[in-house]
């Protein structure tokens, strides 16, 4: 078991990895708590929940929406919640989402602690204080910047996951090491056999790997206005492939990562011998490098992108393995290279 600190500027948070969503309780105040999860969480690992009322919301990411946060704060009253109450969310990205939202905005705010259980909800949407809400299908346009009390990284729990969505994780563990680390980005080259079937003592590795790349900067920079920008690697592309597509989170950053590093070719910022090596990691894991969809449609949902600032947008291009500029791009630049190459 390993723990990564994060120091937060409002709240201080513990990334636990290895330890047993079976032990949860030993983190829990003794106070009132409420579980979200949702509903395919809960029946493949209800037994192991503590025995504390459950608020169940349906898979996906139709669930992210401000109709269910209005059920949620419903259900708190109406089971005698108050502000020394403490919400746990066992789940997905999804559920991680709902949860620290609901829990920095019910009565101006309580404690909150999560138990991810994805791969991607592990080494992404669970770390860091990030909790977002979509809008008509438009990611994250709503959300809050707020740390939870603590993270369980249950490795064991990513054992049930179908092998599409166990891979998705992969493409924020190899965006992490395209941001920070050209080692493990080697260590996932070698091992890419040894990556795709579930190996819990990888995976802990992996994930911890992860933890503390994300903490880092996160510690440097909570309310992203600057360093923190750089986890936007893939994002910026991916969330509007994600949008026009339906496209799982994972698969859609792929292809974010594609672009990303096609157009730092093209910038002549990445040697083309490096955009080959990602895309044939991507490729090993499975997940996509293109889609047969029209760029004008990709590009009309990045315009409604919340990180826009007037006609521009601060995008994520790769100067090499473990290493990313943060560039401040007009989106006509971005457009015509969407369209062109």
């Amino acid at each position: 078991m390993e723990i990564v600190n994060i120091t937060g500027l409002n709240r201080d948070s513990e990334v636990i990895i290895g330890e047993l969503l079976d032990n949860v309780e030993n983190y829990l105040p003794k106070t009132q708590v409420f579980i979200i999860t949702d509903e395919k969480v809960k029946a493949y690992h209800g037994d192991k929940f503590p025995r504390f009322p459950t608020y169940s919301v349906e898979p996906g990411e139709g669930s992210k929406s401000l109709e269910v946060v209005g059920e949620l704060y419903y259900w708190l009253l109406e089971m005698g919640a108050d502000r020394k109450s403490f919400i746990l969310g066992i789940g997905g990205g999804v559920v991680s989402d709902l949860t620290g939202f609901v829990a920095s905005t019910f009565m101006r705010g309580v404690d909150f602690g999560f138990v991810p259980t994805s791969l991607l909800a592990q080494i992404d949407a669970s770390v860091g204080g990030k909790n977002g809400l979509n809008i008509s299908g438009y990611k994250n346009i709503v959300g809050t910047f707020n740390q939870p009390k603590f993270v369980i990284c249950d490795i064991n729990l990513l054992a049930t996951l179908p092998k599409e969505e166990y891979l998705n994780g992969f493409a924020e563990i190899v965006k992490h090491t395209l941001i920070a680390d050209m080692k493990m980005f080697e260590f996932i080259e070698k091992n890419i056999n040894a990556l795709k079937i579930f190996n819990p003592t990888l995976l802990e590795q992996l994930v911890t790997h992860s933890a503390k790349i994300k903490a880092k900067i996160v510690q440097a920079d909570e309310f992203e206005k600057g360093e923190r920008k750089k986890l936007n690697l893939g994002h910026t592309w991916g969330h509007a492939v994600e949008k026009e597509t339906g496209m799982s989170h994972g698969k859609s950053v792929s292809i974010g990562l594609e672009f990303a590093a096609r157009f730092s070719v093209k910038k002549e910022l990445l040697e083309r011998r490096d955009y080959m090596r990602l895309m044939n990691i991507l490729r090993e894991l499975n997940l996509p490098i293109c889609i047969k969809v029209n760029p004008k449609r990709i590009f009309e949902a990045l315009i409604k992108d919340k990180k826009k600032d007037g006609d521009s947008i601060d995008f994520i291009l790769m100067r090499g393995i473990g290493d990313v500029i943060v560039e401040r791009m007009t989106l006509d630049k971005i457009k015509e290279f969407a369209e062109r190459g």
